[in-house]
């Protein structure tokens, strides 16, 4: 249900028209559909591929049964200095701006209890693990003159005057963090099959801007405009499962499986709406709502080959099975579903990592690839001459995600150190500006751009090619017991 902390003229624009915020569509599948996979330094250095391999509490992360592999208890905690850094490139000109962050990314250990029976039971072992990574993500955009938008205004004397807003720049910025915690049990059966199941919670605390500076002709002056709903504050509770297993084949070749449910999201959200008076004046207020969010079911197929004890490599491939879904509370949850259900393309995602180990030391790498996650799209939007016109766009919001990592480590006996590194890159189109005005049940309702005098009304957006870039550093100490 939608609730207020103010009553209106009726429901605002929020309830109906956040199908048309790129915020929301972004979030939905940036944040809520793809769950941390911050692990320790071993799995971030092998790129999160450890489905059919497991051994310790990293195996929550892809498939529980890997839990049942371990035949020690493990615990550690990793050390995670990520490096944001985004390149907005619009009309031949780029801006840069970087980030970087450091916390606990994952702690995490495993509890084994060997099973001293004639049953071919031989472990039952318990794992918990919890992952945090920074939601923090700023895209500033330069200007471009030639884009102008034609806005009525009044003059002094009360009359009615036509302007030109030229675009001088846009910058959209969000902070948060994002966790998870996995609860899990393994067990083995006979050393050659492998069961686990886990119960995953999800949390999301995240804020969110997006403003837009233009420049009036008619008096030279600069303004600086706010996105409708914006800004914004979520936080947001989720809740999925997971079961897998793991088949020894041979001595050398494993195949393991797992599928997680959708996360089933309660999203509390506050955010700020403009609106004209009867005044004529720009007003604004806080509203608070709440939706219900499914993300996608994930299903996991994994191989691993172990030929030797110094050398094991891992596949795993992940595939959505299913799409995006917000529980419908009004028109805004049915255009994102609509959006959603002509536009997601379901997630497919690989992952290849390897060990090596000469005596005490290990040496790890790993490369994951992640597909884009919508359909090529057609929108209106401004040509570098500021000429507005249908163009197609692969890419569009979100792109796809490459990631390669490398890493180190050396076994001390009862405790281990491990070092690895992770660029993870994408490139999409970033659009930007577009807000309408329509009447909807007979009330106007607005998705521009806002300021305290007047606000910007455009169909068209202006789209720029971003490059993220992440170069992430993490340090991880373990104990074996």
């Amino acid at each position: 249900m939608l609730k207020k902390s103010l009553v209106l003229i009726g429901v605002t624009a929020a309830f109906y028209l956040q199908a048309q915020d790129i915020s929301v569509i972004r979030n939905s599948i940036d944040v809520y559909s793809n769950t941390p996979m911050t692990g320790s330094s071993k799995f971030n250095a092998m790129a999160g591929s450890n489905g059919a391999l497991g051994g310790d509490a990293t195996s929550l992360l892809t498939n529980p049964a890997g839990l049942g592999v371990a035949i020690a208890g493990d615990v550690s905690a990793t050390l995670s200095i990520t490096g944001n850094k985004n390149t907005s490139t619009l009309a031949g000109s780029s801006v840069n701006y970087n980030i970087t962050k450091g916390n606990i990314g994952n702690a995490g250990g495993v509890a084994t209890f060997q099973l001293m029976t004639e049953s071919p039971w031989k472990f039952i072992n318990l794992g918990a693990s919890i992952s945090t990574q920074s939601l923090e993500n700023y895209v500033e955009t330069g200007g471009n003159t030639n884009i102008s938008i034609p806005k009525n205004l009044v003059d002094g004397s009360g009359n009615a005057v036509v302007g030109n807003l030229a675009y001088l720049g846009h910058a959209y910025n969000r902070y948060g963090t994002q966790t998870k915690f996995n609860l899990g049990v393994g067990a083995n059966y006979n050393n050659s099959l492998y069961l686990g199941a886990s119960i995953n919670m999800h949390y999301v605390d995240l804020e969110q801007y997006d403003s837009a500076n233009f420049g009036l002709d008619l008096d030279n002056t600069i303004y600086s405009f706010d996105k409708q709903y914006t800004p914004f504050s979520e936080k947001s509770n989720g809740f999925s499962a997971t079961l897998g297993v793991i088949g020894k084949i041979t001595n050398q070749l494993r195949l393991g499986a797992s599928i997680e449910s959708p996360t089933w999201w309660s999203m509390d959200r506050i955010y700020s709406d403009y609106y004209t008076g009867t005044d004529g004046l720009i007003y604004f207020d806080n509203f608070i709502e709440d939706r219900s969010f499914r993300s996608p079911m994930k299903a996991t197929l994994s191989g691993a080959f172990v030929p030797t004890k110094n050398f094991a490599i891992n596949v795993d491939y992940t595939l959505g099975l299913t799409k995006p879904k917000y529980k419908v509370q009004g028109d805004a949850e049915s255009e994102l579903n609509s959006f959603f259900g002509d536009s997601y393309k379901n997630l497919s995602e690989i992952r290849v990592g390897a060990e090596y180990r000469i005596k005490a030391f290990r040496l790890r790498g790993g490369y994951s690839y992640a597909s884009s996650p919508f359909d090529a799209m057609t929108i209106s939007s401004f040509s570098n001459s500021g000429v507005a016109g249908d163009n197609n766009y692969s890419d569009l919001i979100l792109g796809a995600r490459n990631t390669i990592g490398a890493g180190l480590g050396y076994d001390f006996g009862k405790f281990y150190v491990d070092a690895a590194y992770q660029n993870i890159s994408s490139e999409y189109k970033n659009p930007f500006l577009s807000g309408n005005e329509v009447v909807k049940n007979g009330t106007v309702v607005s998705t521009g751009y806002y300021s305290g005098d007047f606000d910007v009304l455009t169909p068209t957006s202006a789209v720029s090619d971003v490059k993220n870039i992440r170069n992430n550093f993490f340090l991880t100490v373990g104990w074996k017991f």
